[in-house]
């Protein structure tokens, strides 16, 4: 069971003992993303349905701005705040040498992670043309797999889709040594649909995606392993894993032990929270009703993560 480092165990049994009522409202702000939104709308669900909270829901762009309202005591927790892009975390959390003036309330379970990824069919089964394509190296033994017109002698990968991103995908290339050129399609909506097309007619394809995200719900794809992430290197490397965790005001294990105990607790993985995004996002389903759909096919999942239930 995850703990905030801070705290004893004494001291969260004591205050779960001291909270005789459970109850009260807290409030939160609203993702201005998918995944955000998904991750706090099951911890609002359990929250509301099974422990006697109101959670009042607050539209506020994030960033900075959130970490100030937890620390003024305006805000009581927030969902799935993603390191890499967490310029307060060092002045602010514990765990990455703060004052300790935000509290990280667990992790949320997922991991952001980015590479190269090819379909399933293309490596594994009886039938397989590239059985041992593992790792971008091994790219150069099926060159002649991934060539098109455009690309000449070379095989062709299809890289972030644009150059802003700054994925130096050419560049990664030309650095270890890998046959292929890298095609920016100038936009998401066409990567992902490109994918999907090459997908369906079961061809032979490589392209940057990262998790979580909606296209491994849709496609089933395998990252091939690239060298680990070394900022001296880069871009000769792959990218670096982001662990993205809950976070609220210090004092929230003391005035509602329970609640953020369950916080603490909570874990989504990838593929659970691509599959309620793809839903939403590509199918157009409504949130809360695929929220409460996963929550109503999981119920021994998240009811683990409620302080002294028994399933």
């Amino acid at each position: 069971m995850k703990m905030l480092n801070f705290l004893t165990a004494g001291a969260v049994a004591l205050g779960i003992a001291a909270s005789a009522q459970a109850g009260g409202v807290l409030t939160a702000p609203e993702a201005d993303w998918t995944g955000g939104q998904v991750t706090c709308r099951v911890l609002q669900f359990i929250l509301e349905d099974e422990m006697g909270y109101k959670v009042k829901r607050i539209t506020m762009p994030s960033g900075p701005g959130v970490r100030e309202g937890i620390r003024a005591g305006d805000l009581d927790f927030a969902c799935e705040s993603w390191p890499s892009y967490d310029s307060t975390k060092e002045k602010y959390v514990k765990e990455w040498g703060g004052d300790g003036s935000v509290a990280k309330l667990g992790d949320v379970g997922i991991i952001g992670a980015s590479s190269y990824y090819v379909p399933r069919y293309l490596v594994e089964g009886a039938d397989a043309p590239a059985p041992d394509l593992k790792t971008i190296a091994d790219l150069n033994r099926y060159v002649d797999l991934f060539k098109t017109l455009e690309s000449g002698g070379k095989g062709r990968l299809l890289g972030c889709p644009a150059a802003s991103w700054e994925c130096e995908d050419t560049k990664r290339m030309e650095m270890l040594g890998i046959n292929f050129i890298a095609a920016e399609l100038g936009a998401e909506t066409a990567h992902w649909a490109e994918m999907k097309a090459a997908f369906a007619r079961k061809e032979p394809f490589v392209a940057y995606a990262w998790e979580p995200h909606w296209i491994h719900a849709a496609l089933d794809l395998v990252a091939l392993e690239l060298p680990a992430f070394d900022k001296d290197k880069w871009p000769a490397t792959g990218w670096a894993k982001d662990v993205p965790y809950n976070y609220g005001r210090p004092d929230l294990i003391k005035t509602d032990p329970e609640a953020a105990q369950m916080i603490i607790n909570s874990s989504l993985s990838n593929n659970e929270q691509a599959a309620m995004i793809l839903a939403i996002d590509v199918d157009g389903r409504d949130m809360d009703e695929v929220v409460r759909e996963w929550m109503a096919a999981n119920e021994s999942v998240w009811r683990a993560w409620i302080p002294g239930s028994v399933n």
